[in-house]
């Protein structure tokens, strides 16, 4: 990777990383089968309609199940997984499978220039034994936590409309609310305006500024495997990424389930009802379900956490790499 240079201009390498990032989302959450065509839908029978979508991975139905579901519809992640049928989990995957590239562009893309313009606005520290200086462990959390709430511009309008597509749990086609996303969209565009698909925007952006302890974390295991540089245990580059993007998002998820819980709740709010609050489903959840409703879905987020963010991370470092990008860690 390149130096940092002086020039404030936006740098779009990030963001095209970012895309690949998201490609490598899609390739390991998302599951294909021929039954299954892309862009069309089953009802839990298995029937597909050619106006329909196809089917996204059962971890995140499971979860979306678990957070939105009226309480003791399901006993835990097991039984909920075992009550759904197996094409009931292939729900909802359009909106994520097209928009994670263009998230994870904007996510990422983002990352990269707050990092950049921290480091040239002086939040970095000097590295032990050398005149260089690198960006500080805040600037890291700092920059994460602007690309998060950067990302919920984008993001929020497609975890709606998979959010609604999930819930769905009639066998029949026919007999769903939503035919599709664009069918969803539509709905939720004439009962609430285009404003209403940003609905649950701010427990997106609660959910979002997650990403702080995300690239806080990635950061300190990226220096915590250069230190086992020289001993038994050294490790290339392309490695540590991997390991760091998995491991950093169990720290991500801890802190990030109790909004996720919100901001899912309130997208999955009835169409021809007024959105909820942040604040109202806060208080519905503690009310009707106490402490333990904020961390509802966390089982199946642990389950995939690991070996979709290793691989989404490793990704997009090595495409920084190929790019030449800045540099904005040593």
């Amino acid at each position: 990777m390149a130096e940092v240079k002086d020039s404030g201009h936006i740098r779009l390498v990030g963001a095209i990383a970012g895309m690949g990032s998201g490609l490598s989302k899609a390739r390991t959450t998302v599951i294909w089968h021929p039954r299954l065509p892309w862009l069309l839908d089953t009802g839990e029978d298995g029937r597909v309609d050619d106006r329909h979508e196809g089917g996204i991975v059962s971890f995140d139905t499971v979860k979306t199940r678990l957070q939105c579901s009226p309480p003791g519809t399901y006993r835990g992640a097991i039984d909920c997984l075992v009550k759904i049928s197996p094409f009931a989990l292939y729900k909802g995957a359009t909106p994520p499978a097209v928009g994670w590239a263009a998230i994870d562009s904007v996510l990422l893309g983002s990352l990269h220039n707050y990092r950049l313009f921290l480091i040239r606005h002086g939040m970095t520290e000097p590295v032990a034994g050398t005149e260089v200086r690198r960006l500080s462990l805040t600037g890291h959390s700092v920059a994460g936590l602007g690309a998060g709430l950067t990302s919920a511009i984008l993001a929020t309008p497609i975890e709606h409309l998979k959010i609604r597509l999930q819930m769905q749990s009639q066998r029949a086609v026919a007999d769903r609310e939503f035919k599709g996303p664009l069918d969803c969209a539509r709905q939720v565009v004439r009962s609430r305006g285009v404003l209403g698909l940003w609905s649950g925007f701010t427990g997106s952006l609660a959910f979002r500024a997650n990403f702080c302890w995300m690239f806080g974390s990635v950061e300190i295991l990226m220096r915590s495997f250069a230190s086992l540089k020289g001993t038994s245990f050294e490790m290339s580059t392309g490695t540590a990424n991997f390991l760091a993007g998995g491991l950093a998002s169990f720290s991500f998820w801890i802190m990030a389930i109790p909004a996720d819980n919100l901001k899912n709740r309130m997208m999955a709010s009835p169409v021809g009802m007024p959105a909820p609050s942040f604040t109202s489903t806060m208080r519905h959840v503690y009310t009707t379900v106490g402490l333990r409703g904020f961390f509802a879905g966390l089982t199946p987020c642990f389950l995939r956490a690991f070996p979709t963010n290793a691989c989404a991370y490793y990704a997009y470092e090595g495409l920084m790499r190929t790019f030449g990008a800045e540099k904005t860690r040593h």
